[in-house]
C-alpha cells in the first residue's frame, strides 16, 4: 500500500470553489482499481506548535495498492478534466508518495 499526501495551494477566497469541484470527482476516484481512500482535508488552527496553519492549502489524502494504480489514476479522464477545471485556481501542488515500512 502507499500513502500520498497532496498540498494544494489554493487562490485566496477560491477554496469553496475548489472544493466543490474537488468533491464532485471523488466518486469516479474511489471506483478506480486500487485506490482505497481518497479525501480533502483543510487546515484548522490548533494552536500546536510546530503546526504552520495555512487557510489557502487543501490536503488531499490518498490511499492506494499500489504505485500502478496511482499511475492509472493521473492518467484517466476525470482526473484530466478535473485539472483544467482547476487550473485557474490552483497557485501550485506538491505531493509526497510515502511507502509504509
Amino acid at each position: 500500500m502507499i500513502h500520498v499526501i497532496a498540498s494544494v495551494h489554493v487562490k485566496a477566497g477560491m477554496i469553496n470553489e475548489f472544493l466543490e469541484i474537488f468533491k464532485s470527482n471523488i466518486p469516479r476516484v474511489t471506483e478506480e482499481k486500487g485506490c482505497i481512500q481518497y479525501l480533502p482535508a483543510i487546515d484548522i488552527d490548533s494552536g500546536l506548535p510546530p503546526q504552520i496553519f495555512d487557510d489557502h492549502v487543501v490536503t488531499i489524502i490518498e490511499k492506494w495498492e499500489n504505485l500502478d494504480a496511482l499511475r492509472d489514476h493521473l492518467a484517466t479522464t476525470h482526473m484530466l478534466a478535473y485539472k483544467e477545471k482547476v487550473k485557474d485556481i490552483v497557485e501550485n501542488v506538491s505531493i509526497k508518495v510515502l511507502q509504509e515500512v
